[in-house]
């Protein structure tokens, strides 16, 4: 349940929400909870938390505070860490001021305070680790190579990071060619324009492989704030380690599993807790006989990280090694034998036996990286066959669950197929789209045992979409519950084009209140682009011209001179020249701010879907700008239909 990043705290969110003092003061109520059995789980929580009087005792009786602690997370069987207890804190938090009212003034809840203001303390051992990370995978970088190598035992790394340039090139080597390159201001001397917009690639980059950016600005960075940097990095490092534990690129996986329902569950899951289930297959082939369940305390004694090597690396395989009774001489040992194997440490024996999870989940995912032990050989298992079968599918559910997760750190799905079928994350992002809409008295909160009231959470959400105008011909809720991967798509792009409508019919300086359609954004694109000097047309969002980049390169120097370099810009011709102009345009948009989830192919092809949201972005961020002067949108010559409705999309149900 531990993220991998920042310091006590691990997520960036967590950080600000709670000084130093306060960490402390709820530091000390989770380990008296501890005390009583030395493990904590989220069965446990709700009674401990009750005779610690942690939160709301006053407003909460413990069977209350126990349905909502269940409602959080249903497995409780996971053990609690103090990350995971904070997140279980606010959300009780929340909930005891939505009952006594925001008013009170006696409220224990911690209030926000401004990021200048709280004291951060970050780890030096994690630190250390990831300015090695950056040593070793940034060493041949030409505009770098001036800053590296980084001293671990100081704080230049949070100087080098001020310009951008480093957590650009870092999030290129976690997801290659997230980034153009040709997009980054690398000049010796950067002005705070130039600045500013390396961070704003920076953090929408982030967003869109992944990371939590919620909180952090442009100005975190360039100010320095080292817990909030370090969160950052520390993401960005765990998605690189973590980047082959799914049966796309690691196909040998399928051995944890016995047949295709189990693969489905699978490919399910985290990274993380598919890296636990791969090290506890390995831990079974040997005469360990603990489940090892999180990287944190079930690893302290380093004896599961012993067996693990032996099996891995047997010609390494020193049994005396067990018979060591010290955790810490234990510990060093096994980074004895990591060393032997020629895997990268990430920590020192002493995060071992403090249970550092951020560092042993480095540790772990490095070793699998390494040397996983699994057979060459896969199963011949039919579902495999199938898993590259609908790359379309693959991307969209990508963007997808980015899309969800980008709202707040409320809401957070690991698959958009298994993790949407009970229908509360998406009422949720209903209720995010569209404030109020959604009937909570009839809905069922996770977990949900009974299989109708799943359809019920499913039905309501098909209502509601069809109260927006969605097209959903013969879609009934238990379609979703189902997991019916091309009707949960064909909602979500409903869902994600009616939110930018939106949010451009919210600028009602421009819009003057009136419903945007498709054919006002494109519209005002081709208007945009003409009023610039520019030829090229955009005839519809399935245009097949658009396929080499060069309408939206216009697009963005219209709304913006300086945006592009028209020396770097390809003829777009070739396959690869087109590739070049998409993953520009991407990071051009990006680099001004907008927020998108697409990927170069989608340009290239011409995923109308991917198309209309690329250019309602732009459109959005433009009208946005103070200084930017528009005309009205919708003027009285403009059409009423549009030349994308949901009956035309690819995804759409007739």
């Amino acid at each position: 349940m531990s993220g991998f990043v920042g310091i006590l705290v691990s997520d960036p969110w967590l950080q600000n929400q709670f000084t130093q003092v306060e960490l402390r003061s709820l530091k000390s109520h989770f380990m008296s909870m501890k005390r009583e059995s030395g493990k904590l789980t989220v069965s446990d929580l709700a009674s401990r938390m009750g005779k610690s009087k942690v939160v709301g005792d006053q407003n909460l009786s413990n069977e209350e505070r126990a349905t909502l602690i269940q409602n959080f997370h249903p497995n409780l069987n996971d053990e609690v860490d103090f990350e995971f207890y904070l997140r279980i804190y606010l959300n009780l938090q929340a909930h005891v001021n939505a009952i006594i009212g925001s008013g009170v003034k006696n409220s224990s809840a911690f209030l926000k305070a401004a990021t200048t203001t709280l004291l951060h303390t970050i780890s030096d051992s994690e630190k250390s680790s990831y300015v090695a990370h950056i040593n070793n995978y940034l060493s041949g970088d030409e505009f770098l190579n001036k800053y590296l190598p980084i001293n671990p035992s100081s704080n230049d790394l949070f100087e080098v990071a001020k310009d951008g340039v480093l957590l650009c090139k870092l999030i290129n080597v976690a997801v290659p060619g997230t980034i153009d390159e040709r997009a980054i201001n690398t000049k010796s001397m950067l002005n705070p324009w130039e600045r500013n917009e390396n961070h704003t690639l920076c953090l929408n980059s982030a967003k869109a492989i992944g990371c939590t950016v919620v909180n952090i600005g442009t100005q975190d960075i360039i100010e320095g704030r080292r817990h909030l940097v370090l969160g950052v990095i520390s993401q960005i490092i765990k998605i690189q380690l973590l980047a082959d534990l799914n049966l796309k690129k690691t196909p040998q996986l399928v051995e944890l599993v016995g047949d295709s329902k189990d693969v489905e569950e699978l490919m399910s899951l985290p990274p993380e807790k598919i890296l636990l289930r791969w090290m506890n297959f390995q831990l079974r082939k040997t005469e360990y006989k603990k489940t090892v369940t999180n990287f944190s305390s079930d690893v302290k004694d380093a004896e599961a990280y012993t067996n693990l090597l032996n099996v891995l690396a047997p010609e390494h395989k020193n049994a005396s090694h067990l018979a060591v009774k010290s955790s810490f001489e234990r510990a060093k040992l096994v980074l004895e034998h990591a060393d032997r194997m020629g895997c990268r440490r990430y920590l020192t024996a002493k995060d071992i036996v403090e249970g550092s999870p951020n560092l042993n989940l480095a540790f772990v995912a490095h070793i699998f990286q390494h040397r996983n032990g699994l057979s060459t050989q896969t199963k011949q298992i039919s579902f495999l066959e199938n898993l590259a079968d609908d790359i379309q599918i693959s991307r969209e559910e990508k963007a997808f669950r980015f899309w969800i997760n980008s709202f707040d750190g409320s809401l957070y799905i690991n698959n958009v197929f298994e993790d949407l079928r009970d229908g509360w994350i998406l009422l949720q992002t209903l209720d995010k789209v569209s404030p109020g809409i959604v009937n909570w008295k009839v809905a069922s909160k996770p977990p949900i045992k009974l299989p109708f009231k799943k359809v019920e959470n499913c039905n309501q959400v098909v209502k509601l979409g069809k109260q927006l105008k969605f097209s959903l011909v013969n879609i009934a809720g238990n379609d979703i519950v189902q997991g019916n991967k091309k009707l949960i798509l064909a909602y979500l792009w409903q869902l994600m084009r009616y939110n930018i409508l939106q949010l451009l019919k919210n600028l009602r300086l421009h819009s003057n209140g009136k419903e945007i359609t498709d054919v006002d954004i494109l519209e005002w694109a081709n208007a945009k682009v003409r009023n610039n000097g520019c030829k090229t047309h955009m005839y519809s969002f399935r245009d097949k011209s658009l396929s080499d980049g060069i309408f939206f390169l216009e697009l963005l120097s219209s709304v913006q001179t300086r945006s592009v370099n028209w020396s770097l810009v390809t003829n777009g011709v070739t396959d690869e020249e087109k590739k070049m102009n998409a993953t520009y345009v991407i990071s051009i948009a990006r680099k001004l701010g907008c927020s998108i989830f697409l990927l170069p192919e989608d340009i290239i092809e011409v995923n109308q879907k991917m198309m209309l949201t690329l250019t309602a972005s732009i459109m959005y961020w433009t009208l946005k700008q103070p200084l930017h002067l528009n005309k009205p949108i919708g003027s009285p010559d403009s059409h009423n239909g549009s030349l994308l409705d949901d009956s035309t999309s690819d995804s759409s149900i007739e």
